[in-house]
């Protein structure tokens, strides 16, 4: 049985790759902020009480990498999804950014992904398959910006796809896969109702992508649909 990490696991995307995991009989350790109110997730805890562990963890609390550590132990980690993610301030646009919403939402999107992938490694490298994902965003290609704005989010994703490519080229000695994916644009909190696609299109093209993905795609940006992203 395969063990899959996903933070960020409460709502959304996150929360739709732990049901598409589950029915797949796979082992999922699974990340959020407020257990009790991950009314969801308990309810798939309790449909597949084997299969699903859920820590409860704030990302960007100082102790946050010894309480996940402490809570795989040395279980191996075959695919590691680092989805947790917010779009931050709804004030993006020129003359309107201030620093503190930006820190905020660096800490989540950028920061804290790293800061957690560091803190697991050697139960990544126990594993067999081996695999991490970061859940970016076509807004953060900067070959793709022709809209401008979106100064707080373009940024954290752009920052976080350079993560991806210096960890693509740090763990390729350990056999260690990393790659960035767009999800679309989502019908879910942060997408909107009027975005362009549902959670189970976007996680059915995203499980695709991560099936027909290894080493020999490091470093890579890809949408869900499995087209190639340029940086």
């Amino acid at each position: 049985m395969k063990n899959v990490l996903i933070t960020g696991a409460n709502r959304g995307l996150g929360l739709g790759f732990v049901k598409k995991f589950l029915e797949q009989n796979v082992k999922v350790f699974c990340t959020t902020r407020n257990i009790s109110k991950s009314i969801d997730l308990i309810k798939y805890q309790k449909k597949y009480p084997n299969n699903l562990e859920i820590c409860e963890l704030d990302l960007i609390a100082e102790n946050s990498n010894k309480v996940l550590c402490k809570f795989l132990g040395d279980k191996p980690i075959d695919i590691f999804i680092n989805n947790a993610g917010v779009i931050g301030s709804s004030k993006q646009h020129f003359k309107e950014v201030s620093s503190n919403p930006w820190i905020e939402v660096l800490k989540i999107n950028l920061i804290a992904p790293l800061m957690i992938t560091q803190s697991i490694i050697k139960n990544i490298e126990l594993s067999i398959d081996k695999k991490v994902y970061f859940i970016s965003s076509k807004v953060g290609s900067i070959d793709d910006n022709r809209g401008g704005g979106m100064y707080i989010y373009r940024s954290s994703k752009t920052a976080l796809n350079q993560v991806v490519k210096s960890l693509s080229i740090d763990l390729k000695p350990l056999g260690i896969s990393v790659i960035s994916l767009h999800p679309g644009w989502v019908r879910t909190d942060m997408g909107g109702p009027n975005a362009l696609i549902s959670v189970d299109e976007s996680i059915k093209g995203m499980m695709s992508v991560i099936l027909n993905t290894d080493i020999k795609n490091s470093g890579h940006f890809f949408n869900y649909d499995g087209s190639e992203i340029p940086w």
